[in-house]
Formats: structure tokens, sequence, C-alpha cells
């Protein structure tokens, strides 16, 4: 097999939660290019038709399957799981990558003038429930099936939160009290982390029964965030500017095919060289 060759995962079923989204897209990208068999699940069902009639145009005759899913409900995972072996007889591959993201430019729940003291305990519950315990349950179900193949390949979404702590310093707004003041959550923090570890563990548990896990940390993504949010970033990068969508599938389809068959419990970093600083 020629070294290109190995990049090719045709035919393989990847299971990728957090579909519909940003990051998500480029996942059934990377998949896409590679000729797998993208299964997108996302709890949103009219971002999810749209995301796959996009795909479909680009890449006609492909199959995408897609689902709406909660993957904090063991039974719905089980459900698709079911649905996906009736029709292809296995499930190759698992990327974790929902999680509920404060981002700047969406004006997200869990990002506003929330200090450390009075994040509300619904708050952290939910982002626990679907960043830890939705990717927990998602490597029971669909891991499993993998286990039982002696075959694939997990990646676990982290962020250069995973690595570092926040800088709450770009998220400020001059003339603003103290009190006010934008900050990242606690609870997203955390939950990067907290994924960083899930790999380590199922990496070596799994490492004898042909599962590869590995971490992925997409960092400081252009999303049409505001001038002054994307200087303050850019200054904290040595590459002196946020990432481009098109910068992650290559980098996806690597870890999901053959042409990383020797890695596994590692941590691949794309944030321009942030946390090296």
């Amino acid at each position: 097999m020629s070294i290109f060759e190995q990049f090719k995962i045709t035919g393989k079923v990847i299971v990728i939660t957090g579909g519909a989204g940003l990051i998500g897209r480029r996942h059934t990208e990377a998949v896409l290019e590679g000729e797998g068999i993208p299964v997108l699940l996302d709890i949103f069902k009219e971002p999810l038709e749209k995301v796959k009639e996009d795909f479909l145009s680009r890449y006609p005759g492909a199959k995408i399957e897609t689902y709406v899913a909660d993957i904090t409900d063991r039974k719905c995972l089980e459900g698709i799981r079911d649905e996906l072996l009736s029709k292809y007889g296995h499930i190759d591959g698992l990327i974790n990558n929902a999680a509920n993201n404060p981002k700047v430019e969406g004006g997200s729940k869990n990002l506003g003038a929330m200090r450390f003291h009075n994040l509300p305990l619904s708050i952290w519950e939910d982002d626990m429930k679907v960043g830890l315990t939705g990717a927990f349950l998602c490597c029971q179900v669909f891991g499993y099936e993998m286990e039982k193949q002696r075959s694939g390949v997990i990646i676990n979404i982290s962020s250069d939160y995973g690595v570092i702590s926040p800088n709450q310093n770009i998220y400020k707004k001059e003339g603003v009290p103290e009190e006010e003041q934008t900050v990242k959550p606690v609870s997203y923090s955390v939950v990067k982390h907290g994924i960083m570890g899930l790999t380590k563990y199922l990496a070596t548990y799994w490492a004898k029964s042909g599962i590869r896990v590995n971490t992925l940390c997409p960092a400081s993504l252009s999303n049409g965030q505001d001038e002054e949010f994307v200087k303050k970033i850019s200054e904290l990068i040595p590459m002196g500017r946020m990432s481009k969508p098109h910068e992650y599938p290559a980098t996806v389809l690597y870890m999901l095919s053959d042409a990383s068959s020797y890695m596994t419990g590692a941590t691949v970093i794309l944030d321009g060289g942030r946390t090296i600083w």
C-alpha cells in the first residue's frame, strides 16, 4: 500500500457527534474526502438536514447518514447503533465532537457576565452532561462494537483550553465594570481537560483490542468574531492569526486512517503555536 493509499478510509462508517456545527462539518468533509461514510448526530434537525444537502451537492452519490439524537440518552444511541449495524454491518470510527461551546460570536447562554462564584449549577451540569457524559456514552455504545470487531478509531475533540487555561483578558471590554465582564466559563475548560483524560484511559484500555483513541485540539477558529477580539487573540498566537476552517480536515483524515496506525493516546494540537507561549 502506498503512503497516499493509507489515507483512504473507503467504506468505513464514522459517527460524528455535533455533526451540524462548524467543526462537525469539517470532520464530515474529512470523512468524505477519504471516501468514508459519515454518520452525523445532532440535536438540531434543520441544520443537520442543511449540512447533508450541502455536502451531497459537493459529493454527488456519497453516502451520508444523519440522525437527530440526544447523545446523553443511551437508548437513543443504541437505536442508532442497531440501525447502522443492520445497514452496514460495521462501525469503524467515532468523533466525539459535541459540546456546549460558549462562542464570542454566538451569543451563547454560557458566555456572559457570570463569574466563577455565580455560574448557575444548571449550566455546569448541562455542560458536563453533553461534553463528558455524552462522549462517555458514545464510547460505550459505539466503542464496544469496535471492540467486538477488534478494529476502530476514536477521536475525542478537545481544545487549546484542554491544555491551557482561558485567558480572560481577550473577552474584556474597555469601560465595563469587572463584575459585568464576559468570561469563558470554568465548565468548558474542565470538559476539555476531562476529554483528554478519557482519551488516555481508553487508549490503554483498548490498546490490544485494535482500537486507537486520540485527542484533537482545534483552536482559535475564525468565524466572524469582532475585530477587537481577533486582534487580542492573534497577539497570543505565534503565527499571528486565527485558524481557518479548511486547516482541520486533513489532520482529521490522517487520525482516522491507517496513516496514523501507530498513534494512540496522543494529543494533536492545532493552535498556531499558542500553547507553547
